[in-house]
């Protein structure tokens, strides 16, 4: 159960510290408490005009859109921002004549200065900042929007907390990190070493939940004896309260040899391989599995012989595990034939694979 006060203090904190403007682009359905608070009460209350995209985010699409439109401010998930990274930026920085020019102090910033200027094109031309959330940003991405000072931040949320918890102006976002709590929300890790040992991430504060609707046992449950509301979700705090997820704990593995196994983390760097669209790694008998959807259009387009189509699986495999602690090496690659089936806000619904 959500109150009016959950949701004036949400919107109230982002009409405060988020940039105002003229327009926006929902790409989030209103069923879901991100899409409905940030897409739709925060900008009505600005006075900002909303257009509905209506339509799957890919990227033809979501160009278009941005042409058209040209939106002040971007509110969704990573794997929109990561979808175009893939068709925009990585073909660039992959070219070996951009490679070495990268490597050379001066030449490189004005390269960078180019594609961020491209990229802000890309997306209407008019963003002033790319606030994402509900997943965490793959790092090759990151690692390339901090470079070319790209205005993006990722956020921190659930339903429960209607739904923001943490946010951070890009200007002092540190990578890796989902922000810090916002004014009105305490966040807490439960670890005698929150900064050095995960442990669940707990909240409270003037967004969070009074409990859920004629369920007092679920309530209880959800919220610890001394009133903070159990995320499940497993991060670390550093000393300046920036907030760093590792992962869900429900979706956590427990490695051969008692190591905390992280999926999200292996799938991150999954996604950054070739012709990879995205993954789920599960255990299957003691073994790590990463479940795959591949870029069926990228590799019509290489035009791939019938034995290189054959080893993408393996070739995905071996890059990945080169990247990968031993503890998290990954055993075999499935390929899916159709696309991991979603939540409303996009996630994957990963127990329909496990």
């Amino acid at each position: 159960m959500l109150t009016y006060r959950n949701f004036s203090a949400t919107v109230d904190y982002s009409q405060r510290f988020m940039p105002a403007g003229d327009k926006i682009i929902s790409m989030l359905p209103m069923a879901h408490m991100y899409g409905l608070v940030i897409e739709y009460l925060y900008p009505i209350c600005n006075g900002t005009s909303i257009y509905w995209l209506g339509k799957a985010p890919t990227p033809t699409i979501l160009l278009k859109a941005f042409a058209d439109i040209r939106p002040y401010l971007l509110i969704t998930v990573p794997l929109v921002i990561e979808k175009i990274y893939k068709a925009k930026i990585k073909p660039i920085i992959e070219k070996p004549a951009v490679k070495a020019a990268l490597k050379v102090p001066g030449l490189n910033n004005i390269i960078y200065s180019k594609i961020r200027k491209g990229l802000l094109e890309a997306f209407g031309g008019k963003v002033q900042e790319f606030v994402m959330g509900g997943a965490p940003l793959n790092p090759e991405v990151e690692k390339i929007l901090k470079k070319i000072k790209f205005p993006y931040v990722v956020g921190y949320g659930m339903t429960e907390a209607c739904p923001l918890m943490s946010y951070e102006a890009w200007t002092k976002y540190v990578p890796g990190s989902c922000g810090k709590a916002i004014d009105m929300c305490e966040i807490r890790i439960d670890s005698d070493d929150p900064q050095n040992v995960v442990g669940e991430i707990q909240a409270r504060g003037e967004n969070i939940t009074i409990g859920y609707y004629n369920n007092p046992e679920a309530t209880a449950n959800a919220f610890t004896e001394d009133g903070w509301l159990k995320t499940g979700d497993l991060g670390i705090m550093d000393a300046e309260g920036n907030i760093f997820i590792r992962g869900r704990s429900k979706n956590m593995i427990l490695g051969p040899s008692g190591q905390n196994i992280y999926p999200e983390e292996i799938e991150a760097v999954v996604n950054n391989q070739d012709y990879v669209v995205e993954s789920v790694v599960v255990d299957r008998g003691g073994k790590l599995v990463a479940l795959v959807f591949l870029d069926e259009q990228a590799i019509a387009t290489a035009l791939l012989d019938a034995e290189t189509k054959h080893s993408i699986p393996e070739k995905i495999r071996l890059s990945s595990n080169r990247q990968l602690p031993s503890f998290s090496q990954i055993h075999k690659v499935i390929v899916q034939d159709v696309p991991f089936e979603k939540t409303p806000k996009m996630s994957i619904r990963r127990f329909l694979y496990t």
